[in-house]
């Protein structure tokens, strides 16, 4: 069973936003479509993707629901199949290192310097910290096959 595709609406040619947001969710169809994924996931992604057509609210809720699906799909890909898009561990790792390391990091400069103003200086260093952690989940993952060749733009 092939994975469905959206189906196009005119108010996909008169609203930026929601053209864009409906191009978003075709491209990560069309990534998931360039693996090998069984057939309950097809079919599990082959009903959210007919609730999206079968939508009948106005274009706002639309593109709210539009949203809600991709994250619905990269979920469900990712839990079921390790399957991750572009940058995904380097976009997470990015805010943990900022909360795991960087603020520890802050206080620690703050109290063996004796001013609290420096606890902004573990930021810049956590962030580095998670994005280095991130981008060695990512090469690990495209070198195992579990990345789409897809980023959300």
């Amino acid at each position: 069973m092939p994975l469905s595709s959206l189906t196009p609406r005119t108010s996909f040619e008169i609203n930026p936003k929601l053209a864009k947001a409906a191009h978003n969710l075709s491209s990560l169809l069309d990534a998931v479509r360039l693996k090998t994924i069984p057939v309950s996931t097809e079919s599990q992604i082959n009903e959210i993707i007919s609730g999206v057509n079968n939508f009948s609210g106005p274009d706002p809720q639309l593109l709210k629901h539009i949203s809600t699906v991709q994250a619905a799909i990269l979920k469900l890909l990712e839990k079921e199949l390790q399957l991750v898009p572009k940058n995904h561990y380097q976009n997470q790792w990015l805010a943990l290192g900022m909360a795991a390391f960087g603020i520890p990091l802050g206080v620690v400069f703050g109290a063996a310097l004796g001013n609290m103003a420096y606890l902004g200086i573990g930021l810049p260093i956590g962030m580095a910290i998670g994005l280095a952690i991130g981008s060695g989940k990512d090469t690990e993952s495209a070198k195992s096959g579990r990345q789409l060749d897809w980023t959300s733009k």
